[in-house]
């Protein structure tokens, strides 16, 4: 389910947007029986969605046989609690199923710590409700009720677990920061992949750096960050560091909780920004990206564009062409400074990627 606001181009953009939640929905494991988009100026405060599609969905139950709903924006507590009571089906955001395939993918014990902290503070706010039930009304002594009592002290045990959790990540920073300081007195280089979510990072990392990251043809197929060694055509030396995918909407939970991840970043010498050139919102990602580098302070790190998939744009299964290739691009893309096609799954253009590489660190 979508809000649109009523324009053109908004509507494209939830659109694309609806698309790429079910894409999140099947790397979760669910089954996509149904999309609904609505046109609002601003979603309803109360149910999100406007009475008449909220009535349209609860009358498409029956038929569809859904059980569980799926919102592309994060709901405020008292929209969920409210379409959870009017559907009677469990109701979850974009922001809730990007923290379910998260805690799904984490591999490592720092990811384990970063997700499991993103969902506690996730879940907070949305404690108020849970134990209504058991409230009594009124003021005074003596109408103190025990949903009020447990509602606190279940605040009270997420709040210690949080504080527990930002301990043991600070440890994890503060871990990463003296191998960072090691790194930089023996004057290694560090290249760090950044890109949306499936636009082909770790398959690169694996083609450049003879490596066997896992890969799979889904959104955050890998979230653990992985660090290479790679041999530059000058037989110089760098580490290359595969970070976290982006999306949109990424939810802020996320972004605080893998700080001690994207500080990786922030250290790195350049940043190689990997574009799925033929995804056909590959101008939307970009700006995406851009978005949240600029949000990090990022925005003036050095940069080499990686334009990948570029085998996905060439007819049929010929060899690779630069120029055949080069006439699948807009003109816009053709002038972009520091831009090399490849194809990582083929091994398309990776010597004039390690060669840009090796020029700027020059």
């Amino acid at each position: 389910m979508a809000v649109a606001a009523k324009d053109t181009r908004s509507r494209w953009s939830a659109e694309a947007s609806i698309e790429e939640l079910a894409l999140l929905t099947g790397t979760a494991g669910a089954k996509v029986i149904g999309r609904f988009i609505q046109r609002l100026p601003v979603p309803s405060q109360k149910h999100y969605l406007g009475k008449g599609k909220l009535e349209e969905l609860l009358a498409q139950k029956d038929r569809l046989n859904y059980e569980v709903v799926i919102f592309d924006d994060e709901l405020s507590p008292m929209q969920q609690r409210n379409l959870e009571s009017t559907l009677e089906v469990k109701v979850i955001d974009r922001a809730a199923l990007i923290l379910d395939i998260f805690a799904r993918r984490a591999r490592t014990h720092e990811g384990k710590l970063q997700v499991e902290l993103a969902q506690h503070q996730y879940l907070l706010p949305r404690l108020a409700g849970q134990w209504a039930h058991l409230e009594r009304l009124g003021g005074g002594i003596g109408t103190r009720g025990p949903g009020e009592l447990q509602l606190e002290t279940d605040r009270r045990l997420i709040h210690r677990k949080i504080h527990r959790l930002k301990a043991q990540i600070e440890e994890v920073r503060k871990h990463r920061a003296l191998y960072r300081q090691k790194r930089n007195r023996n004057s290694v280089p560090v290249v760090a992949l950044v890109g949306y979510t499936n636009s082909g990072k770790s398959t690169l990392l694996n083609a450049l750096c003879r490596a066997d990251i896992f890969t799979e043809d889904k959104l955050f197929a890998t979230l653990d960050p992985t660090t290479r060694r790679l041999t530059l055509p000058d037989k110089s030396v760098v580490l290359m560091t595969d970070t976290v995918g982006f999306i949109r909407k990424l939810p802020p939970t996320i972004v605080t909780s893998f700080r001690a991840t994207l500080e990786e970043l922030d250290e790195a010498t350049l940043l190689v920004h990997v574009v799925d050139l033929a995804s056909h919102d590959a101008a939307e990602q970009c700006q995406t990206v851009e978005s949240i580098l600029t949000d990090l302070d990022l925005k003036d790190k050095p940069r080499v564009t990686a334009l990948n998939k570029i085998d996905l744009l060439l007819a049929g299964d010929r060899e690779w062409d630069e120029s055949s290739a080069l006439n699948c691009l807009s003109d816009q893309c053709r002038k972009e400074k520091d831009t090399v096609l490849v194809s990582a799954i083929k091994k398309w253009g990776l010597a004039g990627l390690l060669g840009q590489v090796n020029r700027i660190l020059a």
